[in-house]
């Protein structure tokens, strides 16, 4: 679909969503050709200004687990650009199952509530309650992307058997039903019908939106959903899956990375007061929301980030156990485990203990886990890097491993961040040795890194090579 943006001379529209709404609407709003449509009336209010309720050619919204931003809609690679440039440890992903995506697959497997699908380059989970038909084990399925998931996020991208096709305003549903609209009204007032056989949903925004903005919305979704159906019809039956029968609506991710966060900080404070840290705090829980929105109330946002309040209200403190959620530059997501919080700083760093499972070997090191290892992980907020020794049942050293990664965030329930790649590791006998320069370079070659990131990475790793030698 072309996007909007190349097509006309109109301003891109952008809906935007969630904790970073404030931040991205001032950051879009310096863009030539891009226009936040369909504000909250906070939004709206905020920018003192009229934003139309027109249809969107990106929508944003944030990850449900608040740590970034998922972008779908023709415009959604040009909005992507636009993350990216946030901060240098921003990364993004084009979704390879993306919104509205309709695929011929296989269920490999089923669960308790419904199956899994293989799409091809990832695999989807059908609900039960979302398919008509029993459905088992080597089954093949036409199934549309009904939920996006991010590539951190250990989901699954949200699979239907039923089709439709969702734009802003509107959502057209192919089900043989009446082209009768849910609202008789609009469908006497606007000049263009549903297809035969989909019938019009209209949002709760169309309320408010005027007649012409109700229009174009529905005349995109009608294009769509006829190319929907030539679609179909050229596919025929359901053969040789995976296969994709019809591309879905460009879908990107964004992951915002510690520095990115306090830009964005940055960029809201221009529209309003900000405390320090005010992304960083909303992002790591929930309950923080509305003490972040009391604090900002009631002072001018000055002050540097407070670490130590924040931990001592929302955790995680000593004696506490808490998760490392290792990120990789390709987009997923590898939780390390749980350990022990055996010393807090109110600096910002905590220690954090974690007894190894026998098996395999540590990577870098190149010596085998034994039964008995403890990893001892000093995390610091804000840092580049972090130490984690390693030690015997004895208490001997056994080597230590430093992982260079975009800079540590220490949430109440794990400490978050994105691998980097190139690490540094000292061994036993003292022996310093940098490693693992070559998956930098191919990340960067294979695009999951921005060189600005990747130059970083290899100052932090030279600092502490030099540093433990």
């Amino acid at each position: 679909m072309t996007d909007a943006s190349e097509s006309s001379d109109d301003p891109t529209g952008v809906k935007i969503r969630g904790i970073y709404t404030t931040a991205l609407t001032h950051l879009l709003a310096e863009r030539d050709g891009v226009e936040v449509v369909q504000p909250s009336p906070v939004i709206a209010d905020r920018f003192g200004r009229d934003l139309p309720l027109e249809p969107a050619e990106a929508t944003v919204w944030t990850t449900d687990d608040r740590q970034g931003v998922g972008v779908v809609g023709p415009a959604a690679t040009a909005i992507r650009e636009v993350l990216a440039s946030v901060g240098r440890d921003t990364l993004t992903w084009e979704d390879s199952a993306p919104q509205g995506a309709v695929v011929d697959g296989t269920v490999t497997e089923t669960k308790g509530s419904g199956a899994i699908v293989d799409l091809g380059d990832r695999s989807g989970f059908l609900p039960f309650s979302n398919s008509d038909d029993h459905v088992e084990t080597g089954d093949d399925l036409r199934v549309q992307v009904a939920e996006p998931r991010a590539p951190w996020d250990n989901g699954r991208p949200v699979l239907d058997t039923a089709l439709d096709v969702e734009r802003p305003l509107v959502t057209l549903v192919r089900d043989g039903a009446s082209r009768a609209s849910g609202q008789p009204e609009l469908a006497e007032l606007l000049p263009t019908d549903p297809p035969e056989g989909w019938r019009a949903r209209w949002g709760r925004a169309a309320d408010d939106a005027g007649l012409d903005a109700l229009g174009d919305a529905l005349d995109a979704a009608v294009e769509r959903a006829n190319s929907l159906d030539a679609a179909l019809d050229a596919a025929g039956d359901i053969a040789e899956p995976p296969r994709t029968v019809f591309e879905g609506q460009p879908t990107v991710w964004a992951w915002f990375g510690r520095e990115s966060r306090f830009a964005l900080d940055e960029q809201r404070r221009e529209v309003t007061t900000t405390m320090a840290g005010h992304h960083r705090i909303k992002a790591g829980d929930e309950r923080a929301s509305a003490a972040v929105d009391f604090v900002e109330a009631v002072c001018d946002g000055d002050g540097a980030f407070p670490f130590e309040a924040v931990t001592r209200q929302f955790g995680p403190t000593e004696g506490e156990t808490i998760a490392i959620d290792h990120g990789k530059p390709a987009g997923h997501c590898i939780r390390l485990g749980r350990g022990e919080i055996t010393d807090y700083d109110s600096d910002g760093t905590v220690r954090v203990e974690r007894e190894m499972s026998p098996g395999g070997t540590y990577d870098g090191l190149g010596i085998d886990r034994q039964a008995g290892d403890v990893a001892i992980t000093k995390l610091t907020e804000g840092k580049w890097w972090y130490p984690t020794i390693y030690r015997g049942s004895d208490g001997e050293k056994r080597g230590t491993y430093v992982n260079v990664c975009t800079p540590v965030e220490i949430f109440p329930d794990s400490v978050r961040y994105v691998d980097l790649h190139v690490d540094v590791v000292k061994h036993a006998d003292g022996t310093v040795e940098r490693v693992d320069d070559d998956e930098l370079d191919a990340a960067v070659e294979a695009g999951h890194v921005p060189e600005a990131l990747a130059e970083k990475a290899r100052a932090v790793a030279s600092a502490v090579e030099n540093a433990l030698s």
